[in-house]
């Protein structure tokens, strides 16, 4: 499954794992472990960089840190539903990433892992995400991923 790009989608997640190499003294991560072993419902931090329009009009990068609620697996890639508005971003039908939207990642993307509240959990998944990242299965390189489907086992 493909991940957001600037060039595509005007946003793009970094990945904590390079973060914490570049700065191993400041930069924490969850062990790979637990970043991998993520399940339907727990909550993982991740950077976003998004591209937005400054008051003078001109487009900058802004930086969020923003949570996801994990909603499934396709493969080695997460679908989470953003659970912030982030801040830089009018919520609008032209613009896909807000609160309720569908974000794919990869556990090499993890800031920080949480556990919500089973109710809040139960209401986040129960609804359907104000926006739906594409299942087309293609990855970066347009080569069809053979046999990806979505991991129920979560």
């Amino acid at each position: 499954m493909r991940l957001a790009t600037f060039e595509r989608d005007y946003w793009q997640i970094d990945s904590g794992e390079e973060l914490s190499r570049q700065h191993p003294d400041t930069f924490w991560v969850p062990p790979l472990d637990q970043r991998r072993g993520l399940k339907r419902g727990d909550a993982a931090k991740l950077l976003f960089h998004i591209e937005a329009y400054e008051n003078d009009g001109s487009v900058g990068v802004r930086s969020e840190r923003m949570w996801v609620l994990v909603a499934e697996r396709v493969g080695d890639t997460y679908i989470g539903i953003l659970d912030n508005q982030p801040a830089c971003l009018e919520r609008s039908d032209r613009v896909y990433l807000c609160f309720g939207a569908e974000v794919p990642f990869r556990a090499e993307h993890v800031l920080d892992i949480g556990h919500p509240p089973p109710e809040y959990v139960a209401w986040q998944l129960g609804q359907p995400p104000d926006r739906v990242w594409p299942r087309d299965y293609w990855r970066d390189s347009a080569e069809a991923e053979p046999g990806a489907a979505p991991d129920t086992a979560m």
